[in-house]
């Protein structure tokens, strides 16, 4: 049996993971939990897991947690706030953690659980591309493992086992398109929260549905792949599919191409980054490739989607710039949800941050460094988006 401590239980990655422990309860334990602030479907899962210790992030609410537990023998330690959630990751004799805390604030639990060498089961990609200076040369310190979670890179890792050292070429990376893939270019100042969130393949939270539709979720992925793999950004292709079978490729030295396939399912991810090097086996439904039809592929459309060139602008200026690019599409995305800016003004308020820090990059930084810039971008996509209305902005 693994043992596994789970952050941001009440996520779309969160609830598929407790759902793969509740079918193989022989083959996982859970002995963390952590939550954002859902008390009522976090007490749930505390009840249904029974997990060794459990956090809220907003410790305003760990009272009502305290409350909806309260006839629950034995009752689990009960933690609240960041600091809770960071020793919930680096709790006892857990040995793997699974990162499923949405954005920038996975990055600080992430390192609490591999200072406690702890497995990672990644899922949180903002991990590495804020922290990627930071996070890699821990993760050789402590000598643990970094299993990705999330469906494109471990599409790539299942391709690469076998692979020799310096047998990878190319990594082409497959994307939906997200909600706008078949929209011209012209109607997207009409975009609205509703049409952004309406994703045609994957059900998801609120945040990664729009970077899927900016296609910024690929360009951090690309940043992200980069730090796995060891490959120069110009060897990571975007390639648009949208069928979304085929997961990702990757392009060996003889030309040889190896794809990972199986229908849009999360749990295929989450299941191998928990079970590997082992295959677990299960009942689900195999890929019928009849049924799945024509696989079709397309170049993405840098006019349609210029978030895409600003992270590989980002990446290979290295640094914090990938921090101060992701948190400014952070926030940039959190104005766009809350309806203060359009749609189009998401890359432009990136853009506008990206290119005021240039100047500022460090390249080798520290975590606080990091942390700075982090803060930073935020407080200046924050600023720049309050100097005029959205149809104003940046014209």
């Amino acid at each position: 049996m693994k043992t596994l401590t789970l952050l941001g239980s009440t996520g779309s990655i969160g609830t598929q993971t407790l759902d793969i422990v509740a079918q193989y309860p022989h083959q996982f334990k859970v002995l963390g939990l952590s939550a954002g602030a859902n008390v009522e479907l976090f007490a749930r899962q505390v009840r249904q897991f029974e997990p060794e210790v459990a956090a809220l992030a907003d410790s305003s609410k760990l009272q009502d947690l305290t409350d909806a537990l309260g006839d629950m023998k034995p009752k689990p330690v009960l933690l609240g706030g960041p600091e809770g959630v960071c020793q919930v990751a680096a709790w006892g004799s857990a040995q793997t953690v699974v990162t499923g805390i949405v954005g920038c604030a996975g990055l600080l639990p992430t390192l609490a659980a591999i200072r406690a060498g702890k497995d990672i089961a990644l899922a949180n990609k903002e991990t590495l591309i804020a922290g990627g200076p930071v996070v890699l040369p821990l993760v050789a310190q402590h000598q643990v493992k970094l299993l990705p979670a999330d469906s494109e890179h471990s599409a790539i890792f299942q391709c690469l086992q076998g692979v020799p050292p310096g047998g990878l070429r190319r990594i082409l990376l497959t994307a939906s398109g997200g909600a706008f893939r078949d929209w011209p270019v012209e109607k997207l100042p009409q975009v609205t929260v509703a049409d952004a969130l309406k994703h045609p393949n994957w059900s998801m939270g609120r945040k990664i549905t729009v970077d899927s539709a900016t296609l910024m979720n690929k360009g951090l992925e690309v940043i992200e792949a980069h730090y796995l793999f060891g490959l120069p950004y110009e060897q990571i292709q975007i390639l648009i599919h949208p069928q979304s079978i085929i997961h990702s490729l990757v392009e060996l030295q003889d030309t040889s191409v190896l794809a990972q396939l199986g229908w849009p399912d999360m749990r295929l991810p989450l299941l191998y980054a928990l079970s590997w090097p082992e295959r677990v086996i299960t009942d689900w439904r195999p890929l019928n490739l009849v049924e799945a039809g024509n696989l079709t592929f397309k170049d993405p459309d840098h006019l349609k989607y210029p978030c895409m060139q600003l992270a590989y602008s980002a990446g290979q200026a290295g640094g914090l710039m990938p921090a101060v690019l992701n948190a400014a599409n952070e926030e940039a995305v959190a104005l766009f949800l809350a309806e203060e800016i359009g749609f189009l003004d998401i890359p432009r308020l990136i853009e506008r941050v990206c290119q005021g820090y240039l100047d500022q990059n460090h390249l080798t930084p520290s975590l606080e460094e990091v942390l700075f810039a982090d803060q930073w971008a935020r407080t200046q996509t924050r600023q720049a988006a309050r100097q005029g209305s959205p149809a104003q902005l940046f014209v």
